[in-house]
C-alpha cells in the first residue's frame, strides 16, 4: 500500500539530523515527500505534547532524529529524549496509538544516506500500519 496521505512529521535536531537531511537532499537521495521536517534546536526539546499534537492534526507517524549519543551539542539532550521516548510510547498505547508510529533514531550531520534510509524505513512501517484513526481525545 502506497499512500501519500500518510504524513510523517519529523523533528530533526538543528546540529546533526537536520544537516544530515540537508546532505541527503543535496546528494539527491530518495526519500518520500510525505516526510515533513520540523527543525528543532535539540531532540531533547521535543516535548511529548508536540508528538501528541502531530497525531491530533493528522500525522500517521512521528520521527524524532537527534545527534548520536555522546555527540549532542547540548551535552545530554539526546539522553533526555531517549529516557522520555519510553514513557511517551506507553502513554500513546493508552490512547490506542501503536508505539511503532513513533521512532527515535540518531543521524549525524554527515550521514545523508543514513537519513534517507531511516526516513524510508519509517515510511514503510507507517504504510504497513495504515492511516491513524483517532477517536476524540
Amino acid at each position: 500500500m502506497k499512500d501519500d496521505k500518510l504524513t510523517i512529521v519529523s523533528f530533526l535536531c538543528n546540529w546533526c539530523s537536520y544537516e544530515g537531511a540537508d546532505k541527503a537532499g543535496n546528494a539527491r537521495l530518495n526519500y518520500p515527500a510525505n516526510v515533513r521536517v520540523v527543525r528543532v534546536m535539540c531532540s531533547g526539546r521535543v516535548d511529548p505534547e508536540f508528538v501528541i499534537q502531530a497525531f491530533k492534526e493528522g500525522a500517521s507517524g512521528v520521527l524524532i532524529l537527534g545527534c548520536h549519543p555522546g555527540d549532542c551539542h547540548y551535552k545530554k539532550g539526546n539522553y533526555k529524549t531517549l529516557r522520555r521516548i519510553y514513557l511517551l510510547k506507553r502513554t500513546l498505547e493508552g490512547f490506542g496509538i501503536e508505539p511503532e508510529r513513533v521512532r527515535l533514531d540518531w543521524v549525524a550531520a554527515g550521514e545523508g544516506e543514513r537519513f534517507a534510509k531511516v526516513a524510508n524505513e519509517m515510511v514503510k512501517t507507517i504504510e504497513k500500519l495504515g492511516p491513524l484513526e483517532l477517536s476524540e481525545v
